[in-house]
């Protein structure tokens, strides 16, 4: 899909018309704002339960602020970015190999443990991803939440082996499982910005883990999700620790660090 769009639009923006090119369908004039539902007939409009849980339809179509402007605090965003989020996945099933397939191997550093996740509700799925890092040679880590506050633990995976709720009630490896310290970490995450900070679940777990893994070595973090879940900023504190790359559908895009 090639998509010709002005240069002042961004995130917030709802009312920039862009044309979209499919070179499996004609080209149609768009306006931007959020997704309906694609139907033989073209795009849908949304659904009286879409338009009552979508964070954009609580807009008028005057105001193009960027969403964060309008929902400052983590707490707000992470709700409204959940919602968001569950629509992308409806919208994109095949998100995460679109995104496997956008990951240029050459442009990353060299990595011989990448740390993976158990996706939840519509977290995008990393296994595409990990499957092609396992093919250049890496051993695949999931995460393990020893206790609330501490930093995240790292135990190989192996599709023949038990996984067990750690202290965050995720699926994780099992005691017997070797642990090991990754050098390539993939994140799940709610929403990011182009600064490369993103928006977990709130627990603090990423946070600490990887001002850990930074202070004992190199260390490469990549934050996996949909393109529609960038926002124009994160709300952010001191101790927010940021992504060197992010990873959706539409591209692969490293983070400026002068920025």
């Amino acid at each position: 899909m090639l998509r010709l769009a002005s240069k002042a639009s961004h995130p917030g923006d709802l009312n920039h018309p862009h044309w979209e090119l499919c070179l499996a369908r004609t080209v149609v004039l768009v306006i931007r704002r959020p997704p309906g539902y694609p139907g033989p007939r073209g795009l849908k409009p949304p659904s009286r339960f879409l338009r009552r849980r979508h964070p954009l339809f609580l807009l008028g179509p005057e105001d193009s602020r960027p969403l964060t402007d309008l929902l400052s605090t983590k707490d707000a965003l992470r709700r409204h970015m959940r919602g968001r989020r569950r629509d992308l996945a409806e919208l994109i099933p095949d998100a995460a190999e679109r995104a496997a397939a956008c990951l240029p191997l050459e442009a990353l550093p060299p990595f011989s443990v990448v740390a993976g996740y158990h996706a939840l509700g519509a977290e995008l799925s990393p296994w595409p991803v990990l499957r092609r890092l396992q093919g250049a040679g890496a051993r695949i880590v999931l995460p393990v939440a020893p206790e609330p506050h501490a930093p995240l633990l790292f135990r190989a995976f192996a599709p023949d082996q038990p996984l067990e709720p750690d202290a965050a009630r995720i699926p994780s490896p099992t005691a017997a499982a070797e642990a090991l310290t990754p050098d390539l970490v993939v994140a799940p995450l709610i929403a990011f910005d182009r600064l490369g900070f993103r928006l977990g679940q709130g627990g603090g777990y990423y946070d600490r883990t990887l001002a850990a893994l930074r202070a004992a070595g190199p260390l490469f973090v990549i934050g996996l999700a949909y393109a529609g879940q960038e926002v124009e900023r994160i709300p952010r504190d001191a101790h927010d620790q940021p992504l060197d790359a992010f990873l959706t559908e539409t591209g692969y895009h490293p983070v400026r660090k002068d920025d």
